[in-house]
């Protein structure tokens, strides 16, 4: 085969990620649908029965995209719901760290639930859906709604660099999810992954290979601002981004 041949040739990455993402849309769709008639019922139920829809994305990540995910410091997990603040830099983890903290709400944007087919199944799981512009007003939703939630039972899912960034980057991380825990009274948990090495924020390659998630111990948010908070988790979380980093280059 020639050099021209073989440059139009799909990589094997990109065939996995054409795969898994038409394996997405196929699944949410028919997922969604099938998940009509429950609706109507209790909460409980039905966030039970949507959900189930994640555990056939892990299916897929594993045997389609061909990403293990292991897993450090499960035993960090507070026995009581919290605020989870987590590292964003893909898809992965929106729909992933469920199993860890079940059950939980997401803080998200509104303009999510606008989705056809997809929005309906997400609005009823409850979000805090909020409206990014609406600056004050999003900060006491959250706050107001996050504190119903956790009293619930539920925790409450942040992702305080507020987009996903690509790997090796840092965004800045805002205030919101420690002011909701620092307001609500219980710790923050922190939590550590390179996701995005492997399902991209862009793009269709899905890279086979590990997901690394690290569960930092809780950061206790008696007596401290808001600001002090989110500093402690800033610091935790990249610090452990960068042994992720360092485990990964030496097992190479």
């Amino acid at each position: 085969m020639s050099v021209s041949q073989t440059t139009n040739v799909p990589s094997a990455s990109l065939m996995r990620g054409l795969l898994f993402h038409a394996g997405l849309i196929v699944t949410v769709i028919i997922w969604a649908l099938v998940s009509l008639p429950s609706f109507p019922l209790p909460l409980r139920w039905r966030y039970w029965w949507i959900t189930r829809w994640c555990s056939i994305v892990a299916f897929m990540v594993r045997y389609i995209a061909g990403i293990r995910i292991e897993f450090n410091g499960l035993d960090n997990i507070p026995t009581q719901p919290g605020v989870v603040l987590a590292k964003h830099q893909s898809a992965w983890e929106t729909l992933n760290l469920l199993p860890l903290f079940y059950p939980q709400s997401w803080v998200l944007k509104r303009e999510l639930l606008r989705i056809p087919v997809f929005g309906w199944g997400l609005a009823r799981l409850d979000p805090i859906a909020i409206d990014r512009g609406a600056g004050r007003e999003a900060l006491r939703q959250v706050i107001d709604q996050g504190r119903e939630k956790i009293a619930s039972g539920r925790w409450i899912v942040v992702f305080p660099e507020g987009t996903r960034v690509p790997p090796g980057q840092s965004g800045r991380y805002q205030q919101g999810g420690a002011l909701l825990a620092c307001r609500a009274g219980v710790p923050v948990t922190p939590v550590a992954h390179n996701a995005g090495e492997h399902w991209p924020r862009r793009g269709l390659r899905m890279k086979p290979g590990t997901i690394y998630v690290e569960v930092g111990p809780p950061i206790p948010t008696e007596g401290k601002s808001p600001a002090q908070v989110v500093n402690e988790t800033a610091e935790w979380i990249e610090a452990a981004m960068d042994r992720i980093s360092r485990d990964r280059s030496a097992s190479r």
